[in-house]
Formats: C-alpha cells, sequence, structure tokens
C-alpha cells in the first residue's frame, strides 16, 4: 500500500449543514488541488521530467476549472459570503491534494495519473460522506452532485491510465 493510499481513509467524517458551508469547502479543496499540481509540474520541470511536468500542469487547468464551476454555484444559490473556518477534510490535506512525499524525480506519467486517481476517490469519498451524514436536503442535494462530478473525475483518470 503506498503512503497516498494510507492517508485516503480517515475515521473522521465531516459534518456539514449548510449549502455555504460546504461551497466554501469546496471552493477551498478545488483551490488547493490546483495549487498543487501547479508546485508538482514546477517541480517535475526542475528535474527535467517534461512529461509528468506537462501532464500535472494539465491537472491544474482541469482543478482550476473546478474553482470557476464552484464559484458558479456559489452565485447559484446566492451565497453571499462564504464562512472561512478550519477545513474538515478527512484526511491529512484537502482530499484532492497530492502530497509531495508521494513524488520521485523518476515517476513517469502512469505514476502521476494513479496519484490522480487517489485523489479523484478521495475528493468523490469526501462529498460522498457530506451527503450521507447531513441533515439539510439542499445540502445533500448538492454534496451529492458534487461526488457525481467527482466519479465522473476518477473514470477519466481512469480512461487516461
Amino acid at each position: 500500500m503506498t503512503k497516498a493510499q494510507k492517508r485516503t481513509r480517515t475515521n473522521r467524517k465531516p459534518q456539514i449543514e449548510d449549502i455555504s458551508d460546504l461551497l466554501s469547502h469546496a471552493l477551498a479543496l478545488e483551490h488547493e488541488a490546483s495549487d498543487r499540481y501547479a508546485e508538482l509540474a514546477e517541480l517535475m520541470e526542475v528535474h527535467n521530467n517534461i512529461d509528468v511536468a506537462k501532464l500535472f500542469e494539465r491537472m491544474a487547468e482541469i482543478e482550476k476549472l473546478h474553482v470557476d464551476q464552484i464559484l458558479r454555484m456559489v452565485n447559484q444559490h446566492d451565497v453571499r459570503d462564504l464562512p472561512k473556518k478550519e477545513w474538515k477534510w478527512i484526511s491529512p490535506e484537502g482530499p484532492e491534494t497530492t502530497n509531495p512525499e508521494d513524488l520521485h524525480y523518476l515517476m513517469k506519467p502512469h505514476h502521476a495519473l494513479q496519484l490522480a486517481l487517489i485523489n479523484e476517490q478521495r475528493a468523490f469519498e469526501y462529498y460522498d460522506q457530506i451527503a450521507k451524514k447531513t441533515t439539510d436536503d439542499a445540502t445533500r442535494s448538492l454534496a451529492e452532485e458534487l461526488a457525481t462530478e467527482e466519479e465522473e473525475h476518477v473514470a477519466l483518470v481512469k480512461v487516461w491510465l
């Protein structure tokens, strides 16, 4: 079992009971993922691992699109202020964030995609847990929608693999 897989599950389950809190977490999750993929691309470029750098750059771009999507949801749900608080993640870092400890400078695109797959699976599990645990119907519905999108991302990464 890889370090990334060991970090996939924890006993903590997120308790989110309103849409503004959920959207705040979703926005933080996507920003964090985009920033980390950009950092990883730079790191791989420094080590002259151009194929993996390009893959991480592409993942950063995809996550930026997710940020834009969450911002549209914020407007759609007419959320005025997103709460800023301690994040309720189910892993040590954001669910969709690769830990730099899982990298090595000789990794191949296949390895990078395996990390991306783990990230997308954790993001799915995160939203799925919120949907299962919340008592608010609107929050449950939005969490289920976000989980479905992450499930689609899992399928996409599997195709890439």
